[in-house]
C-alpha cells in the first residue's frame, strides 16, 4: 500500500512504475491487475488506479479491452517519435538487457553553444555525460549529454553504468516534462565506427534534444547517435487537407489551360 504521507496526485505515478517494472518481467498477452484489484492492492481510488495505467496504454505497453481487462503488449521495434522514455525502459521493455559504458563524467564550463541551448549564461557549471548505451552487449546509440549544474550532486556519483539518467534526476527531486527534438542523418566519424562498431561514414540517425522541467527550465541538452541498422522512429502524422484558394487557383490554371 502507498504511504498516507505521499500527496495524492503522485500516487499514479508510483503504481505506473511499480507496473513497468512488473510488465518488465512478462511476456507480451499476460493479463494485468483490473482497476479494482489496483485499488486493493494499492489502496487507491478507482481513478488513480485508472491513470496509471492509462498512461501505460498511451507508452503502448500496455492494451486495453473492453469488458476483458487489459494485457501486456507486444514490444514495439522502434520508438515513437513524440514519446521519449528512458533507454533502460526502452530496451526492457523490448525484452533485451540494457547497460551503459560512462566515457565522460566531468563539471566545466559551459560553451557558448551550450549556454545557448541551456538558456544559461556562458562559462556557467554544467555537467558533461558522455555513455554509450547498449543492449544485450550490442552497442546501440552513442550519446552526449550537457546538464546544468544543479544535476551536479545527483549525477557525478550516481550509477550510470547500469541505471537510468532521468530516474536519477527524478530521485533527486529535477522531474524533466517534455522537449523538442530534431533528427537528422550523419556519417560515422572514425570515433563513432570504433565505438558503435560501424564502418567510417556509415549512416547514423542522429537525434538532438533540449529537456526542460515542468517549469520550464531547460534542465537537458542530449545529441543522441544511433546506429541506423539498430534503431528508428515510428512518426504517427495528420494528413492536411486542401487549400480552397490553392485548389481554386490551380483550377483556374487547368482551365485556362485547357482553353
Amino acid at each position: 500500500m502507498i504511504q498516507a504521507s505521499t500527496a495524492p496526485r503522485h500516487h499514479y505515478r508510483l503504481i505506473e512504475q511499480a507496473l513497468r517494472e512488473r510488465i518488465a518481467t512478462l511476456v507480451p498477452g499476460a493479463r494485468l491487475p483490473s482497476d479494482a484489484e489496483l485499488c486493493a492492492e494499492f489502496g487507491v481510488s478507482r481513478m488513480t488506479a485508472r491513470n496509471a495505467m492509462q498512461r501505460l496504454a498511451e507508452d503502448g505497453l500496455i492494451t486495453r479491452k473492453p469488458g476483458r481487462g487489459s494485457f501486456v503488449a507486444e514490444p514495439p521495434v522502434h520508438r515513437r517519435a513524440n514519446r521519449l522514455m528512458t533507454f533502460t525502459q526502452e530496451m526492457r521493455r523490448a525484452g533485451r538487457v540494457p547497460n551503459s559504458r560512462v566515457l565522460t563524467r566531468i563539471l566545466r564550463p559551459a560553451s557558448s553553444a551550450e549556454a545557448e541551448s541551456l538558456g544559461i549564461p556562458i562559462g556557467e557549471p554544467v555537467v558533461h555525460l558522455r555513455r554509450l548505451r547498449q543492449a544485450d552487449d550490442e552497442p546501440i546509440v552513442l550519446e552526449s549529454t550537457v546538464l546544468i549544474g544543479l544535476c551536479a550532486d545527483a549525477v557525478m556519483m550516481a550509477d550510470l553504468a547500469n541505471g537510468s539518467l532521468h530516474e536519477t534526476l527524478g530521485r533527486a527531486g529535477i522531474v524533466l516534462r517534455g522537449g523538442i527534438s530534431t533528427i537528422g542523418a550523419a556519417a560515422a566519424t572514425p570515433d563513432d565506427a570504433r565505438l558503435l562498431d560501424v564502418r567510417i561514414g556509415d549512416p547514423l540517425l542522429v537525434e538532438r534534444r533540449v529537456i526542460a522541467d515542468g517549469h520550464g527550465r531547460r534542465i537537458e541538452a542530449t545529441e543522441s547517435r544511433y546506429a541506423a541498422d539498430r534503431y528508428g522512429l515510428v512518426v504517427g502524422f495528420d494528413i492536411e487537407g486542401p487549400d480552397p484558394e490553392g485548389a481554386n487557383a490551380a483550377g483556374g490554371m487547368t482551365s485556362r489551360g485547357e482553353r
